[in-house]
């Protein structure tokens, strides 16, 4: 029996291979997994060598086949779901470009028994001898990005050797097809909540490893990826994780955190206030969290403080706003802050409500922002230390 069986079907775990047009490697890499596990499903991507009459010779293996090449993506996938169809709960993925040890596979098991709902990455040492110079600057180049989509670090996000959830990762729509899938699905695994751990391994660059990367288009690709992976990052993710932490958590608890114990100085307290006061008045109807809190990344200002000073615009408030916003307006523009309720639909008031409103409602948001801004500010100075000492003995101001 191989090294690894029982662990393998007590964690209800196989080994996912993906691989197209690479024969030369691939007999080595199969017999070196055997060693370990009979439990691998192979993807053959549309390969166009001998790929599918080495295949053939391994009776022990549940193989996927497509005619045509339909990218890594799409390979895994497909792979991911034959797994859990033959009831697998885990996938550990291996490149069939001999870069990887089935020696490492242990360490993924071992971290699976201690933690389930996880994914794991096998972390190479980008600086060790043989590391190619573009693989090491992919590799901090990706790093950085998925830390930016994420807010959470990883040593290696580059690396094809992982351990997938599966009922997690095959619940989910993914929209890319080839390397960059291995991006999405780190990144979109991280938003769905799963743990995403690392284990370290070893890895080999032979003289005669054939890769399909290619270095421009799949670059390129990748690059549009992280553009609309951060977008999204700022635009809804974090402001989600944000409403989700202030609605589960004690609001009394998360406003003591941040107020009480940030570093950020009073200014710059003061100007996250004003700045949501701002933004809760501001007519943007729909959109003023989404905004004020991608604004606040941008700027780099406290996001509780700002979406709380922000929710200034609760319904119960929110026609008093309409009001001074017009009336604002009115005084801007010289004319009545009374609406007209004619009978008759006439276009030309409606228009002319509608832009004493708007004008009314930025000039009104500024005044409320700078007037809320200045007055947090002078009260932080007169109470902010009073209420610091206020903490329990022990605990850092």
């Amino acid at each position: 029996m191989p090294l690894l069986q029982n662990q393998f079907d007590t964690l209800k775990c196989c080994v996912l291979i993906p691989t197209y047009n690479n024969a030369g490697k691939l007999s080595a890499v199969l017999d070196d997994i055997l060693n370990y596990t009979l439990s691998i499903v192979v993807i053959n991507d549309g390969s166009t060598d001998n790929t599918a009459e080495i295949l053939n010779k391994y009776s022990q293996l549940t193989v996927v086949s497509f005619p045509t090449n339909k990218g890594k993506g799409k390979a895994m996938l497909a792979g991911m779901a034959k797994a859990e169809e033959m009831g697998f709960k885990y996938a550990i993925s291996i490149d069939s470009d001999g870069q990887h040890l089935a020696k490492d596979l242990h360490l993924f098991l071992e971290k699976l028994e201690q933690e389930s709902d996880i994914m794991l990455v096998g972390a190479r040492n980008m600086e060790s001898d043989g590391i190619p110079g573009g693989s090491s600057f992919g590799h901090k180049f990706s790093n950085f990005w998925y830390k930016l989509e994420t807010g959470n670090a990883l040593p290696d996000t580059q690396s094809g050797y992982r351990l997938y959830p599966l009922k997690e990762i095959n619940s989910m729509r993914f929209y890319t097809s080839r390397y960059e899938f291995e991006i999405e699905s780190l990144v979109r695994l991280s938003w769905a909540g799963v743990k995403i751990d690392s284990v370290p391994i070893e890895v080999l660059y032979p003289e005669d490893r054939v890769t399909h990367f290619r270095k421009f288009w799949d670059f390129f690709r990748i690059s549009i990826l992280n553009t609309i992976l951060v977008l999204i990052a700022l635009l809804w993710i974090k402001p989600r994780d944000l409403f989700r932490s202030i609605k589960k958590g004690d609001t009394k608890k998360i406003l003591k955190e941040q107020i009480l114990r940030t570093q950020d100085s009073n200014l710059k307290m003061a100007v996250a206030i004003g700045f949501g006061i701002f933004m809760g008045i501001f007519p943007v109807w729909g959109f003023q969290m989404l905004l004020a809190v991608f604004l606040a990344s941008i700027f780099r200002l406290n996001k509780v403080i700002v979406l709380v000073a922000a929710n200034i615009s609760i319904p119960p408030v929110i026609p008093i706003l309409l009001y001074l916003s017009f009336i604002t307006g009115g005084l801007l523009l010289n004319q009545s802050s009374h609406i007209n309720f004619s009978p008759q639909f006439d276009f030309d008031n409606v228009k002319n409500d509608m832009f004493q409103y708007y004008l009314g409602a930025v000039v009104f948001a500024g005044i409320a922002g700078v007037l809320s801004g200045v007055v947090s500010y002078f009260l932080l100075i007169a109470f902010r230390k009073e209420i610091n000492t206020e903490l329990p003995s022990g605990e850092s101001k």
